[in-house]
């Protein structure tokens, strides 16, 4: 395994639509090797292939809870419920936080590290993180959508929270 370097934006890479993994072999287990370990040494919770500079439909995420490491190929929001507004970073967009409004809970469909088709349902914030790495492989930044934006080193939101 191997620690990747994060790309920044503006970084076209993060702007593009991923391509659709169709190999599912050692090239393959390697990257969402790789993207944990990087996740992990960079204390987030969730990254997309494009991240790493690879416009590949691969997202991992692990937001502490008993699910720990999710791997997911090929994700697709297949339904979603709900609306939660609340606070995003992203590790592409080191110094930037904001407000999105998200689906309180979403159902998705993918495939693992093997292609084995698999569904998987997620609420509260497992089901932001998902929604926020899905759209890096559509080419969308949270910063595209949040309702409000403030400095990360801040801490503390614009409006005093």
């Amino acid at each position: 395994m191997a620690i990747r370097l994060i790309v920044q934006d503006p970084d076209p890479v993060l702007r593009e639509r991923a391509v659709e993994v169709t190999k599912f072999n050692s090239n393959l287990h390697k990257l969402l090797n790789d993207m944990a370990e990087t996740m992990y040494d960079a204390d987030g919770v969730g990254l997309a292939a494009p991240q790493v500079g690879i416009s590949k439909r691969v997202i991992v995420v692990d937001v502490g809870d008993d699910n720990g490491l999710i791997e997911m190929v090929n994700p697709e929001i297949i339904e979603a419920s709900g609306e939660q507004l609340g606070p995003e970073g992203c590790l592409s967009i080191a110094k930037l936080n904001g407000d999105v409004k998200r689906a309180q809970a979403i159902k998705l469909k993918g495939q693992d590290r093997d292609g084995n088709p698999f569904e998987f349902e997620a609420t509260d914030f497992l089901a932001r993180a998902f929604q926020h790495e899905v759209d890096h492989l559509n080419g969308i930044l949270f910063t595209d959508i949040a309702v409000s934006i403030y400095d990360a080193s801040a801490r503390q939101r614009p409006d005093g929270e």
